[in-house]
């Protein structure tokens, strides 16, 4: 398959450029496909695709969209093995996050398909009896659509999803370290019956990636944007969105703290925040990059937490597949640095030799703190940072001390305790006696701070992509 290409839908069509480039795989290091080049011309060809499709598609009514979505779930049901196959080769997924991204994809797409008919208006009275009105949800046009390598089929699936079911029409740009995920997705919904034009894929190589994006905020037809990934691109999506008076949800990166008190139950913390900080070789927005543990328990929480991911992650197995070397250096960086300035490995080595530069085994370090880079840089790898505390107020404050505020756990076996600390953390999440990596199509996701704004999932989400209008009448 390494000389296949992998090509754009554009209009219901597949568009094969000539200029394109290599996607290898991280856990082989091999080729696997290839990608083509998307250019401004591709980029207008597919917003004007959109601008085309939005006014039959708008036009659609409620059980037509819910029709359609609830087929596109089906078609995905169907071709799960052809999906996993891509995941696992494009990122170095395991089965298991193969499962998880597909079930949740299939999971958001039946939920936003239930909530298609409840987008409703309003009819206010208002204070000249003799004037009526009615408020309008209205959906906003084309809507462009940025979606990460991580988590790709539910990531990418929502990204499209809501501005979709609530009539409006999209450009899809999918990350270049994945694109054929992408594509399948897009395929997915074009094989359930979504109009031509409705959902236009393209996707670009790193060099032309910003360029790229430029081009689309920057198109007049393309009425809002929605980014996941990065908060260092993300400052840049936003600040293109202002200069283009274009509205934006941002889902950005995390520094997820998990606070273990000293009434925890250490057994369900140690299993909780092994899975949260290392699931997918921690690079989810959510991972738990800090564990906060009361002083009182500390030792015998370490021990729990060794032997846990010994369990989890034993010696004899493969250190997990990172997306790239690069990645593997950003965290071997980061713990360097800790390591030179004071921090102690509790578990792991980071300098130990594994069976290519793209893996690395769990790592947890202690005695961080804030002048290591550690303490305020989202790893997004396996790593997390132990931090020993003795009172709420103390867990509290290095809890928020952090740029980001998207997830945050708590473990204690009293509600109350649980509950002040949820109330207290800056984050859009709080799960209590739960890992910090949950989201799922029942619950609006997003977060604060510099995590980003805007929610997905549930009405909210529906709601992020309808804007009011406001119409008056004589009697």
């Amino acid at each position: 398959m390494t000389d296949y290409v992998v090509p754009f839908i554009i209009d219901g069509q597949d568009v094969r450029p000539s200029a394109t480039f290599d996607v290898t795989g991280p856990a082989t290091g091999k080729l696997i496909h290839k990608c083509g080049i998307a250019t401004k011309e591709h980029a207008d060809s597919a917003v004007a695709a959109a601008s085309r499709a939005f006014p039959a598609w708008k036009s659609t009514t409620p059980s037509t969209r819910r029709d359609l979505l609830l087929k596109a779930a089906d078609v995905m049901e169907k071709r799960r093995e052809e999906l996993a196959d891509y995941i696992k080769d494009s990122v170095g997924a395991t089965q298991d996050w193969a499962d998880l991204n597909i079930n949740g994809a299939i999971d958001v797409i039946r939920d936003v398909a239930g909530r298609v008919s409840s987008i409703n208006g309003a009819v206010p009275a208002l204070i000249d009896p003799s004037v009526d009105a009615m408020v309008l949800k209205e959906p906003y046009g084309v809507v462009l659509a940025i979606a990460p390598w991580n988590a790709p089929y539910i990531l990418g699936t929502r990204a499209i999803l809501q501005p979709i079911a609530a009539g409006n029409t999209t450009v899809f740009k999918g990350s270049e370290l994945s694109p054929i995920i992408f594509w399948a997705i897009t395929s997915c919904f074009q094989e359930a019956g979504i109009p031509n034009g409705v959902i236009n894929f393209i996707s670009t190589d790193p060099a032309h990636a910003a360029e790229l994006t430029s081009a689309l905020i920057e198109n007049p037809a393309v009425r809002k944007v929605n980014f996941t990934g990065s908060t260092a691109v993300g400052r840049i999506i936003g600040r293109l969105c202002g200069q283009n008076l274009k509205p934006v949800v941002l889902e950005l990166g995390g520094k997820a703290p998990a606070i273990v008190w000293e009434d925890a139950n250490l057994d369900l913390a140690a299993e909780q925040c092994v899975l949260g900080a290392f699931l997918f070789a921690g690079q989810i927005c959510m991972s738990t990059e800090r564990i906060l543990v009361h002083k009182k328990i500390s030792a015998e929480f370490q021990k729990k937490l060794a032997a846990t991911i010994e369990a989890i992650f034993p010696a004899g197995a493969d250190a997990p597949v990172l997306i790239n070397s690069n990645a593997v250096d950003k965290v071997k960086k980061l713990l360097d640095n800790a390591v030179s300035k004071g921090a102690s490995v509790l578990a792991g080595d980071f300098n130990a030799t594994e069976t290519s530069k793209t893996r690395l085994r769990p790592i947890v370090i202690s005695k961080v703190t804030p002048d290591m880079d550690i303490y305020q840089t989202e790893s997004f790898g396996p790593s997390v940072s132990l931090i020993e505390i003795e009172s709420e107020e103390e867990a509290l404050r290095i809890a928020n001390d952090t740029e980001y505020g998207l997830a945050a756990s708590v473990f204690t076996e009293d509600l109350r305790t649980g509950l002040r600390f949820a109330k207290g953390i800056e984050t859009g999440a709080v799960h209590i006696n739960n890992m910090t990596v949950h989201d799922e199509a029942n619950l609006p996701h997003g977060g604060g701070k510099n995590s980003g704004y805007g929610r997905f999932n549930t009405a909210l989400g529906l709601d992020e992509y309808t804007k009011a209008k406001t119409i008056t009448w004589r009697s």
